[in-house]
């Protein structure tokens, strides 16, 4: 921490955890330098800084939270309008930043979404600001969000059939996103992007319909295997539907090749889409014509990344998630509401939770079935996407 040799220095950040628990014992952060951005001890840059800017949200997905919802936190809980600015700052301006996500919960309930926004905009004129939604009341702020100078949006959209959507979601609301998605795409926070969850015996058979819809309009759609953050920790490995299986249900309507570049760290394996029936030598010689589309695949859990993994999240509440599925969250709120701590304070003491991150899964190699993984204790909307 600030004030003691680098040689000495342990994190004292751990957060308590959900129950009030204890934040755990320290340990070594020496090899934590600001100077060389959100570095882990395994030589991953963390340049992708997700913020979570709210809780709660309006829908009630069963992969992500239980019915009756969670418990909120107060207004006084969340990190503000100017604590997450000066956090982006850091980010950018110290330890090397280069693309924004927020997320929540569902961004669109925080009532000062467009002012930060355009705080951000204004502190960093060329930062990719990207936010993920579920697009409900998007319509009413789209146009508003563009001018602040939001970039683009990913949508949260499991199913175009009413049914399906609503057993998903616990909610029927499925006109109401379908209104925000036109309202984005006309505001021009593209490129859009959809984000899907398959559910084995629910929206499964549905993929190759939600890729159609995605193709026709426009969409890159992003298949994301199901993770063990659902709120009612029913999840398990053999009932999630891989990466592979989604694979083999887009081919029974079109034909897939991924596409040539490197990934870059990014999560989502992507593909160019082609009429079913297009053969491999007519793609390879150039001769099928320009693709449908781009559909991507996450695959969390089957075919992880975590070796080139470069995300860092800060949970509504200010805390530093190392990785997603790790139980160690280290706690910044304090360090903001001291007027006494400096930016270099606060970035070293980011840098060290960083410093910090788990090999994989929260864990010290990628797999959920290995006797040291245990799951988080907080479901995704607590944590952020």
């Amino acid at each position: 921490m600030p004030g003691l040799p680098s040689q000495q220095r342990t994190s004292g950040l751990r957060a308590p955890g959900p129950d009030g628990s204890p934040g755990g014992v320290s340990a070594d952060t020496s090899g934590a330098d600001p100077a060389r951005g959100l570095m882990d001890s395994f030589g991953r840059r963390a340049t992708d800084l997700r913020i979570s800017l709210i809780d709660k949200c309006n829908l009630r997905c069963t992969y992500c939270m239980p019915a009756e919802g969670l418990p909120w936190l107060s207004k006084d809980q969340l990190l503000s309008a100017e604590e997450i600015r000066r956090l982006v700052h850091i980010g950018v301006n110290t330890l090397g930043v280069r693309e924004l996500r927020l997320t929540g919960g569902e961004p669109l309930v925080r009532a000062d979404l467009v002012d930060i926004i355009a705080a951000l905009r204004a502190d960093h004129p060329e930062l990719p600001i990207a936010m993920t939604t579920n697009a409900i009341g998007l319509e009413r702020k789209a146009a508003a969000l563009a001018e602040a100078g939001l970039t683009r949006v990913n949508i949260s959209l499991d199913s175009v059939h009413r049914e399906t959507f609503a057993q998903l979601t616990r909610r029927d609301s499925l006109d109401k996103v379908l209104i925000g998605v036109e309202a984005a795409a006309a505001a021009g926070l593209t490129p859009l992007k959809i984000n899907a969850v398959l559910m084995r015996g629910i929206n499964d058979v549905h993929a190759a319909d939600l890729l159609a819809w995605s193709i026709e309009r426009g969409f890159e759609l992003r298949f994301i295997e199901q993770m063990p953050l659902d709120g009612d920790q029913q999840w398990n490995k053999e009932g999630t539907i891989s990466a592979a299986e989604t694979r083999e249900l887009l081919s029974a309507r079109f034909v897939l090749t991924p596409t040539p570049e490197n990934r870059d760290g990014a999560p989502a394996e992507r593909f160019d889409v082609y009429p079913l029936g297009t053969s491999a030598d007519a793609i390879r010689g150039g001769l099928a014509g320009e693709p449908l589309g781009r559909v991507g695949v996450i695959a969390s859990v089957t075919e992880p990344f975590c070796a080139d993994c470069r995300r860092t999240r800060l949970t509504a509440e200010g805390r530093v998630m190392s990785c997603l599925f790790s139980n160690e969250e280290f706690d910044l709120m304090h360090l903001l509401r001291n007027p006494a701590t400096t930016d270099s304070e606060i970035a070293q003491a980011w840098a060290e939770a960083m410093w910090l991150k788990p090999a994989a899964h929260g864990t010290d190699r990628p797999g959920f079935d290995l006797a040291s993984f245990h799951r988080p204790d907080r479901s995704m909307s607590a944590i952020g996407g």
